[in-house]
């Protein structure tokens, strides 16, 4: 995620058809960032309205224990697949009609099964094919199935919903309502707004997405196409989609609009498609075509790209923030109509939602308090190309970043212990510690280990993790090993200390914030 230029401000200066409604009986389930932070997500949600059985004793919220977020994800299971469908009426303030079937294997007994769902009504839900009982707790949807779930097997569970785009109170994230239809963004915890899920980074899995839409909409999911069929006697499509590599529930995406997809081809013959607005098609063309390139940017830094295809969604809307959706990262088409932001600064915006394709997206957080390693990192890459092809320095930025970081730290923490977010604003984790602060500590490291030693790493990293879940001891131990030294001395000073230590190479470099420095015990 990349907060947006005109709600940015504390960024280091440099310059149709209804189809049938799949709650309903007899309906069977389909298978198998200028500068840095003013404003916040989307005003969002209320509270859960679930329609549910009774269970036989009161049901609690549980989660696996998320420094952040301890209510996030479930104990129990392990979701190897999402079978996602949603009927779009051509309202996006009328709820989508949904089936959510989740595939998984357990790990232990189940009596009850906790599922994150927190926005939207349930009409009926079954465990391997047999009727469920269910309830809510918090924001969970607890399944009581009607024989226990034994360990080590196989689990489906059918969950017949809908999904709601208006969200209300104290919650944020989920669907975007756009001009023109729908758009999702679930970063950090909002997937659960939009369907039934283990709602955790630590849990990816593969998905198959259907979208159902009147005639004159277009729908566009992460991965790969799998067809579009008319549906009988009506002017609803179906369109549906696979991802080919696991998914973190956060990076899903769905984009329902009146929209053209726009083809080309990039390195070794990847698929590229982007999602445009049909009207603004030829103007933001100039901007799409670069993507190819950028990508081949990418791949001579830290390697082959790492998904089945890759695109940009512009959508008609005003997050505050671009996205690093799999496969399909969410952009404001503002950005790239809005005559006052500089080239380079686009181009490079756009690369930072790119290179969180290999950082964020393929290796994937195991903790939210590991979200530095993918901000900053993508910080680092927006910053690099910065250089390269807008010269602009990066020790120009990295100096003002230095100026900055105690106080950053003393705002949100230090870049690997971030301060928790604030009530209903889960969105403000994402402050400069994580962005421009954490960047930083990859430069000290650089600094540190020298230039080869760390695009070693940068590939190494990425290869190690690919397609999975990773840690900040993970990257200590590979940077270590690689640098051919016990950095954790290093690592405990950057990462987890109240004030800035000292830049290799840099002594001269000074706080803004010296008191911070003075005062820290």
């Amino acid at each position: 995620m990349l907060l947006t230029p005109r709600s940015r401000t504390d960024r280091p200066s440099t310059s149709g058809t209804p189809t049938p409604d799949p709650t309903a009986p007899g309906v069977a389930p389909r298978g198998p960032r200028s500068r840095r932070v003013r404003a916040a997500l989307l005003a969002s949600a209320v509270s859960v309205c679930l329609v549910a059985a009774s269970a036989p004793s009161p049901a609690t919220p549980l989660g696996i224990g998320d420094r952040l977020f301890p209510h996030l994800g479930n104990p129990g299971y392990d979701v190897k697949s999402y079978d996602l469908s949603f009927a779009y009426t051509g309202k996006n303030t009328e709820p989508l009609a949904a089936v959510t079937t989740i595939d998984a294997v357990t790990s232990r007994r189940l009596d009850r099964v906790n599922l994150d769902y927190a926005h939207g009504t349930v009409g009926s839900v079954e465990v391997n094919g047999s009727p469920a009982a269910f309830t809510s707790a918090g924001d969970d949807l607890v399944v009581t199935p009607a024989q226990p779930v034994a360990a080590g097997g196989w689990m489906r569970i059918t969950v017949r919903h809908h999904s709601d785009p208006v969200t209300r109170g104290d919650q944020d994230g989920g669907w975007v309502r756009t001009k023109d239809g729908l758009a999702m963004a679930n970063q950090a915890d909002a997937g659960h707004l939009v369907f039934p899920c283990n709602d955790h980074p630590s849990d990816k899995a593969m998905f198959t997405i259907h979208v159902t839409a009147p005639e004159g909409y277009t729908a566009v999911a992460n991965g790969l196409p799998a067809g579009a069929v008319r549906a009988p006697g009506t002017r609803a499509t179906t369109w549906t989609y696979r991802t080919q590599h696991p998914m973190a529930t956060e990076l899903t995406q769905v984009s329902i609009g009146r929209s053209t997809v726009l083809h080309r081809t990039g390195p070794h013959g990847l698929p590229v498609r982007d999602v445009v607005p049909t009207k603004d098609r030829e103007r933001l063309e100039p901007w799409l075509r670069k993507t190819p390139d950028q990508i081949a940017w990418m791949e001579s830094k830290v390697g082959r790209y790492p998904f089945e295809t890759y695109g940009l969604l512009m959508a008609q809307a005003t997050t505050g923030f671009e996205l690093e959706t799999q496969t399909l990262s969410l952009f404001e088409r503002e950005l790239f109509t809005q005559p006052a932001y500089p080239k380079w600064y686009v181009e490079s915006i756009m690369v930072h939602e790119l290179s969180h394709q290999w950082f964020g997206d393929s290796v994937t957080p195991r903790e939210w308090s590991d979200l530095w390693l993918n901000e900053g990192h993508a910080t680092w890459y927006e910053a690099l190309y910065a250089q390269e092809k807008g010269k602009r320095p990066m020790e120009t930025r990295m100096k003002a970043a230095y100026r900055a970081s105690d106080t950053w730290r003393a705002a949100g923490g230090p870049p690997a212990a971030p301060k928790g977010p604030k009530p209903g604003q889960k969105i403000s984790i994402f402050r400069p510690n994580v962005y421009d602060g954490a960047a930083l500590v990859l430069y000290a490291l650089r600094q540190e280990i020298g230039q080869p030693a760390f695009e070693r790493l940068e590939r190494a990293w990425v290869a190690v993790h690919r397609d999975g879940t990773a840690s900040t001891a993970d990257f200590e131990r590979l940077a270590s090993s690689i640098g051919n030294r016990d950095l954790s001395g290093f690592f405990q000073a950057w990462l987890y200390g109240r004030t800035t230590p000292p830049m290799p190479g840099h002594p001269d470099w000074r706080s803004d914030a010296p008191k911070a420095r003075e005062g820290a015990r």
